[in-house]
C-alpha cells in the first residue's frame, strides 16, 4: 500500500484490520521474485526501451526543425513525435517516478525528470499520482484523475448538467487538448493554489521551486522559441498542435481505460465526516481498476505495461516489465478471495466500454 502519511486530511480510511487479501497477494508475488532471483525494478527490457524511445524522439525533433515538410507529412510526423513523447512518459517517467526504474534512487530521480522535459513537473505529479490517486483511486472528492466536473461526468455521484448528454461525443476533443492544458495551465494552478483538487500540496523546498520554473522556461525554449526560429510561426503552430493532439489523446485514453470503464467501482467522499471504506485497500484497488489487451505485446510495449493497471495499482514499486509474469498470480489470488478481476481482452473493447459509460453517465439522473 502507498504511504498514508496524508490520510488525516482526507478523512477516509480503509478496513485493513484483516488485510488477508493483500498479505496473501504480496506474499505470493514476493515468492515469485525470490524463487526466480529477479529484482522488482527495471531490467534490460526497460533499458532497451529507453535507448530506443529517447533517440527516436530526439531524431524526430531534429528532423522537424531541419527538413521542410508539406502539410500532411508535417502533421503526421509531428503527431508521431507526440506519440513517442507519450510513450516515454508511460515507459520511463512512470516507472522512475514510482521508484521502480532502478534500484538506485538517484537514477529514478533523474529519469523521473523526463516528465519535466515533456512539459510537466515530477514533484507535483508524484504527489498527485503516487499519493492521492494510488491511495484513493476512484474516490470522488479526492482522486484528482476523476475531478473533471462539470466539463465531464465520470461517476454517478458527480453533478449532472445538460451538456453531459453529449459528453460521449465531445470528450475526444477534451482528451486531444489535455496535454496542452496540463503543461500550460493545470501545473501552474496547482503550484499557485498549493492544492491538488481538495488536498493540500506537499511543501516544495527551494530546489523544487527552481526546478519547476527552470523546466517550464526550458519547455518554452525548446518547444516554442527554437522551433519558431527554424520553421516560422505557422509551421510551428501546426506541428505543435499536432504533437499535443496525439500526445493528449494517447495519454488520456490509456489512463481513462484504467478506471473509467464499466464494472470499475467508484466511491463518493463528501469530506464532511470521517468515512471508512468497507474494503481493505488492496481489494479497493482491484475493484476500481481494469486491465486491457493483456496479450497484445505491441500495445504493452508502447504503453509501458499500463494495460496491466491492476498489477500496477497493487504493486506500484514493481517495474512494468514484470506485470505479465505476475498477472496470473494476481488473478489466482483474486479468484481465491472471490474478488472480481476486471479485464478487457482488447483495447477496442475497453475503448467501447469507456464511451458506453460516458454516454450512460450523460443521461439525466432519475429524481
Amino acid at each position: 500500500m502507498p504511504s498514508a502519511d496524508y490520510s488525516e486530511m482526507y478523512k477516509v480510511s480503509f478496513t485493513n484490520k484483516d488485510n488477508s487479501f493483500h498479505q496473501d497477494m504480496k506474499s505470493s508475488v514476493d515468492q515469485y521474485f525470490s524463487v526466480n532471483h529477479v529484482k522488482k525494478t527495471g531490467n534490460w527490457k526497460l533499458y532497451i526501451k529507453a535507448m530506443t524511445l529517447v533517440p527516436v524522439a530526439i531524431g524526430l525533433y531534429i528532423t522537424l526543425l531541419s527538413v521542410h515538410f508539406a502539410l500532411i507529412p508535417g502533421i503526421l510526423i509531428s503527431g508521431l513525435f507526440g506519440f513517442i513523447l507519450a510513450s516515454i512518459g508511460f515507459n520511463i517517467m512512470h516507472d522512475a517516478c514510482h521508484g521502480s526504474y532502478s534500484t538506485r534512487p538517484w537514477v529514478n530521480n533523474i529519469m523521473g525528470l523526463s516528465l519535466n522535459l515533456l512539459g510537466g513537473n515530477a514533484f507535483i505529479w508524484k504527489f498527485k499520482h503516487n499519493i492521492i490517486h494510488h491511495t484513493y483511486t476512484n474516490i470522488d472528492g479526492i482522486d484528482d484523475d476523476i475531478a473533471k466536473s462539470p466539463v465531464m461526468r465520470q461517476c454517478e455521484s458527480q453533478k449532472w448538467v445538460k451538456a453531459h448528454r453529449f459528453q460521449h461525443i465531445y470528450v475526444p476533443v477534451l482528451y486531444a487538448i489535455s496535454s496542452f492544458a496540463w503543461v500550460s495551465m493545470l501545473d501552474f494552478m496547482k503550484y499557485f493554489k498549493g492544492k491538488i483538487h481538495n488536498t493540500k500540496l506537499q511543501k516544495m523546498d527551494l530546489n523544487e521551486h527552481i526546478i519547476f520554473w527552470l523546466s517550464k522556461l526550458m519547455y518554452v525554449v525548446f518547444y516554442l522559441i527554437i522551433p519558431v526560429h527554424f520553421v516560422g510561426w505557422s509551421a510551428w503552430a501546426i506541428g505543435f498542435s499536432s504533437m499535443h493532439v496525439m500526445m493528449g489523446l494517447t495519454l488520456a485514453l490509456v489512463f481513462q481505460l484504467a478506471h473509467v470503464v464499466e464494472d470499475a467501482e467508484f466511491v463518493f467522499a463528501p469530506g464532511i465526516e470521517p468515512q471508512k471504506i468497507e474494503d481493505e485497500w488492496a481489494i479497493h484497488q482491484v475493484k476500481t481498476t481494469a486491465n486491457f489487451a493483456p496479450k497484445n505485446k505491441l500495445i504493452s510495449w508502447f504503453v509501458g505495461g499500463l494495460n496491466y493497471q491492476i498489477e500496477h495499482h497493487l504493486f506500484p514499486k514493481v517495474s512494468h516489465v514484470h506485470y505479465p509474469a505476475i498477472a496470473h498470480i494476481v488473478k489466482d489470488v483474486c479468484d481465491k478471495y472471490n474478488v472480481h478481476y476486471n479485464e478487457f481482452r482488447t483495447m477496442t473493447g475497453a475503448v467501447a466500454s469507456h464511451f458506453r459509460m460516458m454516454k450512460q453517465l450523460g443521461y439525466k439522473p432519475k429524481a
